[in-house]
């Protein structure tokens, strides 16, 4: 058995274990979540207008490119978890309701009843449903034709991502053996969509690099072997795919789970909050760009007090407590170091009991504060004033955030400089029936965004449609008819 220096580093990872998160408070609205005024919708969507009408090439003025990043790795195996687990409830309800799905089709479930129409639904001798990806499963029905999951994702985009040459641009993150499906959810759909909304897009799929997958453990924490004696990696979860948003070539991101869609007729309310956010993080780039411009020009005590209240005031930025003793030369370091990350505006739903991290005010090993989203492993159980923020908490994370990219003079951040590598956790999975323990890297949106600069805003719960079983398409948001 060989082991890497990646390998070992993971199995003392292993024994050591991910340190807590230091939780001051949750993150509401008296605090870390903006609730924005009539004023500030308007000027944020007049904004996020204003950047997409603008050229994207111009000899006296670069426009600003944007992206619509998709996660939609993995099979959809969790989606129908009930059901394959035999749940009566469940198993009850999909086959009473069966005809309201979109997948069904009257001529194929022709003579199939009781519990065969699951079996033929997940099943490999059906529709195979069980081992397929989320993005490729018909979500919605209409009068003149059924949508997949990736479809609806199209249609979103040319609604709120389309730029002033007409062109959409979407990376989605899918899983290699998948290729083929994805390929043809998207050929069957793509010109009609281009016609019918105007819209040119622009389609990269991506692949989760095989070299951030981890390496598994036992319940003892030793490497887990496979029966032909070969050490088990397994993926590292969402946040391996920092490196792909890392080569997106984008100054504006916008990323949402690709089970996060609702039928055409919510679309409205759906484009509108994505454009508030959209212009929410231009205005705050442009915000933090002209105090980067000012620092470099007249540095002086008076502007790193007024950069002090913003970091404070805006982004819920506690400086390190090495920071007051410092000089001016050195604060001015400080203050740039802060200034001069990627931006992250992330819609905060009410919580309404819906699975999903938190948004929550922590504190850092230097002594500081940020705005972090934390998923409940990341939170100590056994602490009693973590446990009471989280009790306390008034919002959870949908995953629809919008991302800056690139720096005051248009560079690239390297994104993988702002990770948090100690906001991984370790989770407990299965292989072949045998129990293990996994590694899984700091979450996307979690300790991979741990040192950007983080805007929390409250959007409309009707935002947020996710397909997390499949009963939730019998929901109101699912259901076009």
């Amino acid at each position: 058995m060989e082991l890497t220096a990646k390998d070992k580093a993971e199995l003392l990872r292993f024994k050591t274990g991910f340190p807590w998160m230091d939780i001051v408070a949750p993150a509401t609205p008296s605090k870390g979540i903006k609730v924005l005024s009539e004023n500030e919708v308007s000027k944020a969507v007049e904004t996020a207008e204003k950047a997409l009408s603008l050229p994207v090439c111009n000899v006296t003025c670069r426009g600003l490119k944007f992206a619509k990043f998709v996660p939609a790795s993995g099979a959809a195996s969790r989606m129908f978890k009930d059901l394959l687990n035999k749940n009566v409830i469940a198993t009850n309800k999909f086959v009473s309701n069966i005809d309201k799905f979109a997948f069904y089709d009257k001529s194929i479930y022709a003579d199939i009843n009781g519990e065969a129409l699951v079996d033929f639904t997940l099943g490999k001798g059906g529709l195979d449903y069980a081992s397929k990806p989320k993005g490729v499963l018909k979500f919605h029905k209409y009068e003149d034709e059924v949508r997949t999951a990736i479809a609806e994702h199209l249609v979103e985009a040319a609604r709120y991502m389309k730029n002033s040459e007409g062109q959409a641009d979407l990376v989605i993150t899918i899983s290699p053996e998948h290729q083929s499906l994805f390929d043809e959810a998207i050929a069957e759909v793509k010109s009609k969509y281009e016609n019918k909304y105007g819209v040119s897009y622009n389609i990269k799929t991506v692949f989760q690099y095989k070299w951030t997958d981890t390496i598994a453990v036992t319940p003892e924490g030793e490497p887990f072997l496979t029966d032909d004696g070969t050490v088990l990696h397994r993926p590292g979860g969402h946040g391996a795919l920092i490196n792909n948003l890392n080569e997106v070539d984008a100054d504006v991101v916008s990323i949402k789970n690709i089970d996060n869609v609702s039928v055409e007729s919510y679309l409205p309310m759906t484009a509108k909050w994505k454009r508030v956010l959209i212009g929410t993080a231009l205005l705050y780039r442009e915000e933090i760009n002209n105090f980067i411009k000012r620092l470099n020009t007249s540095a002086s005590n008076d502007l790193c007090a007024e950069i002090e209240s913003f970091l404070k005031d805006e982004l819920c930025i506690g400086l390190p407590t090495s920071y007051s003793a410092a000089t001016v030369e050195e604060k001015v370091k400080i203050l740039y170091s802060y200034l001069h990350r990627p931006i992250r505006v992330c819609g905060m739903v009410k919580n309404e009991g819906e699975p999903g991290g938190g948004p929550f005010l922590v504190r850092e090993k230097d002594g500081g504060t940020s705005l972090q989203i934390l998923e409940g492993v990341q939170i100590n159980q056994n602490d009693a004033h973590a446990v009471e923020c989280l009790k306390s908490s008034t919002h959870f994370n949908p995953v629809d955030l919008v991302c800056v990219l690139t720096d005051e003079n248009g560079r690239h951040y390297n994104l993988l400089e702002y990770v948090d590598e100690d906001a991984g956790f370790i989770s407990s999975k299965s292989y072949q029936g045998r129990d293990l323990r996994a590694l899984e890297l700091p979450g996307l949106w979690n300790g991979s965004m741990s040192r950007w600069n983080t805007v929390f805003v409250e959007v409309p719960i009707e935002t947020f449609n996710p397909v997390k079983t499949v009963l939730d398409l019998l929901r109101p948001a699912h259901q076009a008819r």
